[in-house]
């Protein structure tokens, strides 16, 4: 037995899952979306300091020594 869905049913059927899952598993949804946001602005805040003028190690330590 073969089952064939098209693309539209089978969208509609996956919407239909994620949405379930959101609103059943809400908190972990929550958690996962919160990673994801830190992911990027970390990503983001890496390529800006990548862009940036770099210091050495020993002017920081002189600064600190003050």
């Amino acid at each position: 037995m073969q089952i064939t869905l098209k693309e539209q049913e089978l969208k509609a059927i996956l919407e239909e899952v994620l949405l379930k899952i959101m609103m059943e598993k809400r908190e972990l949804f929550k958690e996962i979306v919160e990673e994801v946001i830190e992911d990027v602005a970390l990503s983001k805040a890496i390529e800006e300091g990548r862009k940036g003028d770099f210091v050495s190690k020993d002017e920081i330590m002189e600064i600190l020594s003050k």
